[in-house]
Protein backbone atom coordinates (compact mmCIF):
# COMPACT_ATOMS: atom_id res chain seq x y z
CA UNK A 1 0.00 0.00 0.00
CA UNK A 2 1.85 3.24 -0.92
CA UNK A 3 1.26 6.89 0.34
CA UNK A 4 -0.58 9.27 -2.50
CA UNK A 5 2.33 12.03 -0.99
CA UNK A 6 5.22 9.57 -1.12
CA UNK A 7 7.55 10.59 -4.05
CA UNK A 8 8.98 7.40 -5.76
CA UNK A 9 11.59 9.34 -7.00
CA UNK A 10 15.14 7.96 -5.87
CA UNK A 11 17.72 9.51 -3.92
CA UNK A 12 20.85 11.09 -4.87
CA UNK A 13 23.23 9.65 -2.31
CA UNK A 14 26.65 10.19 -3.97
CA UNK A 15 27.99 13.60 -5.80
CA UNK A 16 28.04 12.67 -8.84
CA UNK A 17 27.82 14.81 -11.57
CA UNK A 18 24.22 14.70 -13.75
CA UNK A 19 23.82 12.49 -16.50
CA UNK A 20 25.02 13.65 -20.02
CA UNK A 21 21.18 14.40 -21.36
CA UNK A 22 20.83 16.09 -18.08
CA UNK A 23 23.99 18.61 -19.31
CA UNK A 24 22.73 18.38 -22.89
CA UNK A 25 19.03 19.45 -21.93
CA UNK A 26 20.13 22.33 -19.86
CA UNK A 27 22.49 23.45 -22.55
CA UNK A 28 20.10 23.78 -24.93
CA UNK A 29 17.12 25.56 -22.70
CA UNK A 30 20.31 28.13 -22.30
CA UNK A 31 20.57 28.34 -25.70
CA UNK A 32 17.00 28.90 -26.90
CA UNK A 33 16.77 31.35 -24.08
CA UNK A 34 19.62 33.45 -24.98
CA UNK A 35 18.39 33.41 -28.51
CA UNK A 36 14.67 34.32 -27.86
CA UNK A 37 15.82 36.88 -26.13
CA UNK A 38 17.87 37.86 -29.34
CA UNK A 39 14.96 37.89 -31.46
CA UNK A 40 12.84 40.02 -28.71
CA UNK A 41 15.51 42.76 -28.72
CA UNK A 42 15.07 42.81 -32.93
CA UNK A 43 11.66 42.56 -32.61
CA UNK A 44 11.45 45.48 -30.49
CA UNK A 45 13.83 47.43 -32.45
CA UNK A 46 11.40 47.18 -35.16
CA UNK A 47 8.77 48.49 -33.17
CA UNK A 48 10.94 51.10 -31.84
CA UNK A 49 12.08 52.52 -35.31
CA UNK A 50 10.42 55.92 -35.29
CA UNK A 51 13.03 56.41 -32.03
CA UNK A 52 16.07 55.29 -34.27
CA UNK A 53 18.69 55.41 -31.08
CA UNK A 54 17.08 53.28 -29.19
CA UNK A 55 16.20 51.13 -32.35
CA UNK A 56 20.00 50.81 -32.86
CA UNK A 57 20.92 50.33 -29.08
CA UNK A 58 18.75 47.24 -29.70
CA UNK A 59 20.44 45.81 -32.54
CA UNK A 60 23.83 46.32 -31.60
CA UNK A 61 23.24 44.45 -28.22
CA UNK A 62 21.33 41.53 -30.32
CA UNK A 63 24.33 41.32 -32.58
CA UNK A 64 26.77 39.45 -29.67
CA UNK A 65 24.24 37.31 -28.41
CA UNK A 66 24.26 34.16 -30.70
CA UNK A 67 28.01 33.86 -30.18
CA UNK A 68 27.46 35.01 -26.42
CA UNK A 69 24.61 31.52 -26.71
CA UNK A 70 26.77 29.21 -28.56
CA UNK A 71 29.85 29.47 -26.28
CA UNK A 72 27.69 29.60 -22.96
CA UNK A 73 25.49 26.51 -24.75
CA UNK A 74 29.07 24.59 -25.58
CA UNK A 75 30.14 25.39 -21.85
CA UNK A 76 30.35 22.19 -20.20
CA UNK A 77 29.87 22.45 -16.13
CA UNK A 78 33.68 22.20 -14.34
CA UNK A 79 34.52 18.79 -12.68
CA UNK A 80 34.48 18.53 -9.03
CA UNK A 81 37.70 18.09 -7.30
CA UNK A 82 37.98 15.09 -6.60
CA UNK A 83 39.44 13.77 -2.89
CA UNK A 84 42.05 11.37 -3.51
CA UNK A 85 41.74 9.04 -0.55
CA UNK A 86 45.06 8.01 0.40
CA UNK A 87 47.04 5.71 2.87
CA UNK A 88 49.25 7.17 5.24
CA UNK A 89 51.84 4.89 6.65
CA UNK A 90 52.72 5.35 10.21
CA UNK A 91 55.71 6.60 9.88
CA UNK A 92 56.99 5.54 13.59
CA UNK A 93 56.47 2.09 12.88
CA UNK A 94 59.40 0.87 12.37
CA UNK A 95 62.07 1.81 15.29
CA UNK A 96 64.84 3.68 15.14
CA UNK A 97 68.04 2.04 13.41
CA UNK A 98 70.66 3.66 16.58
CA UNK A 99 70.81 0.71 18.58
CA UNK A 100 73.30 -0.98 20.95
CA UNK A 101 74.57 -4.34 19.68
CA UNK A 102 76.21 -6.18 22.68
CA UNK A 103 77.68 -9.27 21.03
CA UNK A 104 79.51 -11.81 23.33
Amino acid sequence: MSNPQQNDTPVLITEAAPSFEDQHAARKRKYATIMSMRVAMVLAAMFCYQIWWLALALLVLSVPLPWMAVLIANDRPPRKAERVNRHEADRRAIEPTGHTVIEG
